[in-house]
């Protein structure tokens, strides 16, 4: 039977921790299949962001055409739109899809480079926003889009509040930066879902947004409800980062794969037997 049908419209991470490659791994991870949009290819490795270079809007408009108008698509996740242009073009693809849009709105990198224009602020908050199914900034983004800074658990409540009245149906405030268990909220101005999760001790954590936001995706692409989505997805992300290794000289990547086994990784090494097999 053919997997539920997800698509990412995002950066590429060269170093292969978090944009377009973690989207695609944790598609492949939770049994559907990826597929992608390229907004802009990116210089970057453990230590940080060396380079950055969007790609014409034309191109990202026929990338999304091709693959939505033949194959399809059950749920869309955004990431790195950089600037006001892509943004507002991305949004009116959304908008004609029909398919849930989980939307990071990406703000700044692990290392704390700018990934997204001062001057698309607006545009996420007037174009994006409106479209997305659920919309999951972290701390700085939301502070970011919204002037709300979070300090505290009813700060939370004061940041989505604000996130929703430019017009998402949910709004996932991921609590990572606070101190103390990973506590996020997730409402639609009526229900509030708290997700907790122990703070792990491993600075090993590029790429948990991007994954975080795919993750939810892939299970609005099988028909799950939003809450279930979104606690499935911080479970999964949760083992990500719990399974997360050194690479390089800087921060390391959550590991994907953490839940089909290392049947693979831990054969011989040599890649053979004593029979020279």
């Amino acid at each position: 039977m053919r997997p539920p049908l997800v698509l990412t419209v995002a950066g590429s991470d060269s170093g292969g921790g978090a944009g377009i490659q973690a989207d695609l791994k944790t598609m492949l991870a939770l049994g559907t299949h990826g597929m992608s949009v390229l907004t802009a290819v990116t210089a970057q490795n453990s230590l940080g962001v060396q380079g950055a270079w969007e790609l014409p809007v034309e191109a990202v408009r026929a990338q999304y055409r091709s693959v939505v108008d033949d194959i399809g698509v059950q749920a869309v996740k955004t990431g790195m739109l950089s600037s006001a242009e892509l943004v507002a073009a991305v949004a009116e693809l959304l908008a004609g899809t029909g398919a849930p849009a989980v939307v990071d709105p990406v703000g700044v990198s692990k290392h704390g480079d700018a990934l997204l224009a001062a001057s698309a602020l607006d545009a996420v908050r007037t174009a994006l926003l409106p479209v997305a199914t659920v919309a999951t900034p972290n701390l700085d983004e939301v502070a970011q889009l919204t002037g709300v800074r979070v300090e505290s658990r009813d700060d939370l409540r004061r940041a989505a509040d604000a996130l929703l009245g430019f017009g998402p149906r949910w709004a996932l405030i991921k609590g990572g930066h606070l101190s103390g268990d990973a506590v996020d909220l997730l409402t639609d101005g009526s229900e509030e879902h708290w997700l907790s999760a122990p703070r792990l001790d491993n600075r090993h954590t590029h790429g948990t947004g991007c994954t975080l936001a795919s993750a939810i995706a892939c299970g609005l692409a099988k028909g799950r409800s939003v809450p279930r989505a979104v606690r499935e997805a911080k479970e999964y992300v949760t083992g990500a980062i719990a399974a997360g290794f050194a690479l390089g000289g800087g921060i390391g990547p959550v590991d994907h794969g953490w839940a089909l086994g290392r049947e693979a990784a831990e054969g011989d090494p040599a890649g053979g037997d004593a029979a020279g097999r």
